[in-house]
This record gives C-alpha cells, sequence and structure tokens, in this order.
C-alpha cells in the first residue's frame, strides 16, 4: 500500500509583545527617556564641559518624537572608576527599575562607568527590566544583541586608560615628593595657606589656634577636653565645622607640619578603581624636608608633645595629664601610678580622692586612697626635707656632676686621633 506526502503547511504567528518589557509591540506609547551627564574634575573648564552635557542632552531627547523627556541625571566633580559615591547615577538606576525610565542616553561608555564589572552589571540589571541603554559616541544600543559584547570591550578599554592615568598621576605626585614639594589640603588645613609659589605660608589668625592647642595639652588637657573647649568656643575646625572632634586635635599634635618640616607620602593609593587608600608602613619610599616652611610650634616644644602624648597612651600605666597631681603618685604594690576619682559626685558630699588605677583589678592592691589635702601636707614634708638637707644635697650632686661631666681624658684622646690623622693626610 503506498502512502502519499502531504506538503507542511506552517504558519508564522508574530510576537505581539516585547520580548524585554513584556510591553505590546504595536503599541504607540512614547518611550520615556533621561540623560546621563558626568565629569571627572571641579574645575572651571570641566563645569562649561558639564552645563553643555546637560543642556545638550535635554535639547536632544526632546528633539524626538518618539521619546518623553523624563530629565538629566548628572554627577559633578566625581570620578567614574566606580559607582559608590555617584548619587546622580545611583537615583537613576532607581528610578529606572522603579519604572520611571525605559530608555537611558549617555554621551559614552566611559562617562558611564570606567570599571568593566560596574558597567555590565548596571547593563544586565537594566536589561531584565527591558530598559536599555544608549552610548551615543560608540553607537551602541545594550537591548541589540551585540550590544553587551561590544560594551565589554569599550568598558575594558575605558578602564585600562584610567588604570594608566591613575599611574601617570601617581608618578608625577612621587615625583614632586622627591624633589622636596609640600602639598596638603589647604582648605582642611589650619595655620598656613597657599603661598603664590604653592608652598606653606603662615596664616597668623589661625596660627593662634594652633598654638593654644599645644598649650593646652602640655597643661594637662587631654584631646577630648581641648577639642570641648575648642567647640563651646565657637571656634571653627580645619574642616570648617562648627564641632571639634578628639582625632582632629590628636593629629594636629602629631603633625610635623607645625614644626616647619614635612613627610611625605603618608599613605597611598592601593587600587586605582576603589580608590582604598593605606598608612604607608614602609612599602614605598617616604621624603622628610626639614625646615621647609615658617614653623607655628618651637620643635622643642613639639617633641615635648611626643613624649607626652607617647606616655599617655592607652594601658595600665598610662600617664595622665588631667590635675597637677596626675602620675605624680606611684602604688607602692604594683607600681601603677594613683589616678583621680570623683566620690558622691550627686550629692553634697562629693570630693576627689586619689587612688591606683588598679586597685580593683584582678589582683587588689590594699594601699590606701589619698585626698588633696593629705597629697599637699606629704608633698610639703618632703619638700621641707629636701631643703633641710639642701647643702649635703646640692654637694652630692656636685661631685656627681664633676665625675660624670669630666671630659678630660675625652679631649686628651681626640687631640691624639686628631694628630695621627693629620700625619696620614
Amino acid at each position: 500500500m503506498r502512502t502519499v506526502k502531504t506538503a507542511k503547511n506552517v504558519t508564522t504567528i508574530p510576537a505581539t509583545i516585547s520580548l524585554f518589557s513584556a510591553a505590546p509591540i504595536n503599541e504607540q506609547r512614547k518611550r520615556r527617556t533621561a540623560g546621563y551627564a558626568r565629569v571627572s574634575t571641579d574645575s572651571e573648564e570641566q563645569f562649561t564641559s558639564y552645563e553643555a552635557q546637560v543642556e545638550y542632552y535635554t535639547s536632544y531627547i526632546k528633539s524626538h518624537d518618539d521619546w518623553e523627556f523624563v530629565k538629566v541625571y548628572t554627577d559633578e566633580g566625581i570620578s567614574g572608576t566606580n559607582t559608590k559615591k555617584r548619587e546622580g547615577f545611583k537615583q537613576m538606576v532607581a528610578d529606572a527599575l522603579a519604572g520611571k525610565i525605559d530608555l537611558i542616553v549617555t554621551k559614552s561608555v566611559s562617562r558611564f562607568a570606567r570599571n568593566t564589572v560596574d558597567s555590565l552589571t548596571t547593563v544586565r540589571q537594566l536589561k531584565e527590566k527591558g530598559i536599555e541603554i544608549y552610548f551615543e559616541k560608540e553607537n551602541i544600543w545594550t537591548l541589540d544583541s551585540k550590544g553587551e559584547l561590544l560594551i565589554t570591550i569599550m568598558s575594558s578599554l575605558a578602564q585600562e586608560e584610567s588604570r594608566s592615568i591613575s599611574e601617570n598621576v601617581t608618578w608625577g605626585q612621587r615625583k614632586r615628593f622627591s624633589d622636596g614639594k609640600v602639598t596638603v589640603p589647604f582648605g582642611h588645613f589650619l595655620g598656613y595657606d597657599r603661598g603664590e609659589d604653592g608652598n606653606l605660608v603662615l596664616n597668623e589668625k589661625e596660627a593662634v589656634i594652633v598654638r593654644r592647642i599645644f598649650a593646652l595639652f602640655l597643661e594637662g588637657y587631654s584631646p577630648y577636653k581641648i577639642a570641648k573647649k575648642l567647640t563651646a568656643e565657637d571656634i571653627l575646625s580645619p574642616g570648617k565645622k562648627s564641632e571639634w572632634n578628639t582625632a582632629t586635635i590628636r593629629r594636629m599634635l602629631q603633625n610635623e607640619k607645625y614644626k616647619g618640616d614635612a613627610l611625605l607620602q603618608k599613605s597611598y593609593t592601593t587600587d586605582f578603581l576603589t580608590k582604598k587608600k593605606k598608612i604607608n608602613e614602609g612599602e614605598i619610599p617616604q621624603y622628610y624636608v626639614k625646615n621647609n616652611h615658617e614653623a607655628i610650634i618651637d620643635p622643642a616644644v613639639f617633641d615635648m608633645v611626643q613624649i607626652e602624648l607617647e606616655n599617655r597612651n592607652p594601658g595600665p600605666n598610662r600617664r595622665s595629664g588631667v590635675s597637677i597631681f596626675s602620675s605624680r603618685i606611684k602604688c607602692g604594690e604594683c607600681s601603677s601610678w594613683y589616678g583621680s576619682k570623683v566620690w558622691h559626685s550627686t550629692n553634697k558630699y562629693r570630693r576627689t580622692v586619689y587612688q591606683c588605677n588598679r586597685k580593683y583589678d584582678d589582683k587588689h592592691c590594699r594601699t590606701p586612697h589619698l585626698d588633696e589635702e593629705t597629697i599637699k601636707s606629704i608633698f610639703l614634708s618632703a619638700v621641707n626635707k629636701l631643703l633641710s638637707d639642701r647643702e649635703e644635697i646640692l654637694g652630692n650632686f656636685e661631685l656627681i656632676e664633676a665625675t660624670v661631666f669630666d671630659t678630660a681624658d675625652l679631649e686628651k684622646e681626640q687631640a691624639e686621633l686628631q694628630n695621627e690623622i693629620e700625619v696620614v693626610v
């Protein structure tokens, strides 16, 4: 028996909704379109470019009959290597994902993001919601089949360009350091202004505040108390803020620039993409420039402050400068300092006593507490004893001084060595 084959009849059923947006294909709806503009510095020239981009994309979007203008999102003075601090960019993506935008128009892949991962992640995130991005310079539409490949290539090139620029800037900065050229963030640096040659020039009005901070610290004030005092007196901080903090005071007390010197390259950037900084602990060279500019603090006073800072470091035997007797009395059992404590602080029996700072640690010290009157009495007794034995003490000191500081033998040896050098030469 013979089978008769009939011809297949295939009928095409055309698509009726968009593959990406699920909207009807034949629907006559304008695409809600936003622009994105970014410049990476705050310079005057770049500001002109920034304004021009905003104006251009506003007109460009409105000139298309099938586009409905939403707004132009902007980021000014922000790097494109990552999206963490780009508030305009993040707001645009959030609005798009919330269904307020169908199309984003931007100048180029490098303006959008110089980080390949950030760029592709954002493109894919928007693509899943049917939101398209048009890169005008490269003529790339992200919903096009070739779009992602082209974006990957262009983003990688932009990232490599950013790396090259970063390395050039870093090289230039380190070359200036090696030449001894000092730069500081003058907008957040108290006591100095930028001179005509770019170096530090004394600002006498601000220098008064710096000298006062150092003086208060040597008088016994802690960085915390200095910060509270300056805040209460409505003195502006280096960042022009009304409130001071402990970290700012401590940084100022440790900043060698206040004694006229400059340590360069204290920190460095570890990754040009994340802009992450790290304190330089010997990984790259540092440069110390002596007598670079006029000092606010005498070097000897500055060195005294560093010693005092070290003595006040946290620990069981740290020194304190809170009162005249702080770090002056030692415990006879554990050798820790006596510190001031307030008893009955909220009633009429309030008084200040001194006791071992480790009295109630694991091993209790049996040494007694002392009040200020008792300490003063003991102190006067010790001074009077010293005064009564004054002649004997001074005599012993002069004898020790004559023995210890006698350089006659050393001078004789130096003369002999000098004669030998002259014979050799």
